[in-house]
């Protein structure tokens, strides 16, 4: 029995190989696309189990390759999850970050509209800027430095978002688009530089644990189990695509917090360190999701509370910490 497949590009990374199992226990046969850039190896072997799974390294700039052509016929599904997404690391390459975001997503539209598959982009909140609208609602133009350190993100994502948009009015490709908010969950690199996986790998080694600023900018932190659901509902709904649809959590939270309740997982003695702010971060950001919770019946279900001890003990595990016998035993 053939199968129809879908095609994750960035299937590697963070969000995309939980993606990639989620896709497969709904029944998929999937194609793992990815360059191995910014992603983990470790997240690749534990994809190792699915049925109908296979893995493709490739770089989405360079044009598809050909184990996924000859696949296209069956694709019904792409979701473009290709991009380094922590400052650190897309702005080491910004030339290869803004042309993973527009050639290589023009790359993923055009098989969309060769195969007729349903294309799904992972955007994000950082198309917002720094903003001068809280929360952030999917009308909100932004306040983005086009020329900071930063643009070759936030405006490849922008480029990203207008041409997938342009395929739909040009009725070229059925698309969807999905702002996403800071998430976080097993998965992501230990050293990636966000700051979930900073505070937490930071208080597991001891190390000092770095703040930027005086800790009272604010982020919304959504798990990636969440993130994942939100994603295939966005890819899976009727909804006619032209319009950009806010995924996260909408608790906001100061870096201040964050660190407390980081600090009562993990105890350190490390102490903490103050850098000054980075060029354009944004100082606060939490996301509506009207729109989400309206047409995907969607909104996260896992607090802050529970999902950073799921966290910690997976970053224990991977970098071969101990965590106090209380949260370790859950």
């Amino acid at each position: 029995m053939t199968m129809d497949i879908a095609l994750v590009a960035g299937g590697a990374g963070f969000i995309g190989s939980h993606l990639c199992r989620a896709l497969s226990e709904r029944g998929f046969e999937v194609i793992c696309l990815d360059n191995l850039q910014t992603s983990r190896v470790s997240n690749l072997d534990s994809l190792a189990d699915l049925p109908r799974y296979s893995f493709v390294e490739a770089d989405i700039v360079a044009p598809l390759p050909q184990a996924v052509l000859d696949k296209a016929d069956r694709i019904t599904r792409i979701y473009n999850c290709a991009c380094a997404a922590s400052p650190p690391q897309y702005q080491a390459d910004p030339e290869h970050t803004m042309l993973t975001n527009v050639v290589g997503t023009h790359h993923l539209l055009r098989l969309a509209e060769q195969t007729g598959a349903r294309f799904l982009l992972t955007s994000t909140s950082e198309v917002y800027g720094d903003p001068e609208v809280h929360p952030q609602v999917e009308g909100y133009r932004g306040w983005v430095s086009c020329t900071g350190p930063r643009a070759c993100y936030d405006e490849g994502k922008r480029a990203a978002e207008a041409m997938t948009f342009d395929y739909a009015r040009m009725k070229r490709a059925e698309v969807r688009v999905a702002r996403i908010f800071n998430t976080y969950g097993p998965h992501m690199h230990p050293d990636d530089g966000r700051v979930v996986s900073n505070l937490v790998c930071q208080a597991l080694r001891g190390e000092p644990i770095t703040i930027y600023g005086d800790g009272s900018q604010t982020r919304s932190f959504c798990y990636v189990s969440d993130m994942v659901e939100g994603l295939i509902r966005l890819m899976e709904s009727d909804i006619d695509g032209t319009e950009p649809v806010n995924l996260g959590n909408p608790q906001e939270f100061t870096i201040g917090e964050l660190l407390s309740k980081v600090l009562a997982i993990v105890p350190s003695d490390g102490g903490v360190t103050h850098h000054d702010l980075p060029q354009d971060d944004p100082r606060r950001r939490r996301p509506d999701i009207a729109r989400a919770r309206s047409l995907l019946g969607w909104e996260p279900r896992v607090a802050l509370d529970d999902g950073l001890p799921q966290t910690a003990r997976w970053f224990a595990r991977e970098l071969g910490a101990t965590l106090p016998l209380a949260v370790a035993a859950e």
